[in-house]
């Protein structure tokens, strides 16, 4: 048996997170590829994410703004990756001692959570004005 929702009249049918996941997995992996391109060229998953990019614009429009919060993603990665900066960090490994010339991770953070709060309001206010927060 398939149940199908009943939608009142004058509201459209709910647009539920997985859209919005999926769209911040994608531009999780845009904003890998385009970091990609400055260290090894055109990555595999540059064009891995424009594919799914055409396979989801069929989806909701509003949910496209997962992008900008997926974008996050990286610069939380980095700001995770500089966390003892500023400055040369070391650490002692098995044959001796490693360094490293760390930056500070403060303007990768709060870049970070300006995409990730934007995407996610942005979402939340989208759904709501158009009367599909639920799913």
């Amino acid at each position: 048996m398939v149940r199908q929702g009943v939608v009142a009249r004058g509201e459209r049918p709910a647009v539920g997170w997985g859209w919005f996941a999926s769209w911040l997995a994608l531009g999780a992996c845009a904003g890998v590829g385009l970091a990609a391109i400055l260290t090894v060229g055109i990555a595999l998953v540059l064009p891995a994410a424009v594919g799914a990019g055409v396979l989801l614009w069929k989806g909701p429009r509003n949910a496209a703004v997962g992008l900008l919060a997926g974008l996050a993603v990286p610069l939380f990665y980095l700001a995770y990756l500089n966390r003892g900066g500023p400055g040369n960090v070391c650490h002692t490994v098995a044959g001796g001692q490693s360094c490293t010339d760390e930056y500070t991770p403060v303007p990768f953070l709060a870049a970070g959570v300006v995409l990730a709060a934007a995407g996610f309001l942005l979402f939340v206010l989208l759904s709501r004005k158009s009367g599909t927060s639920r799913g």
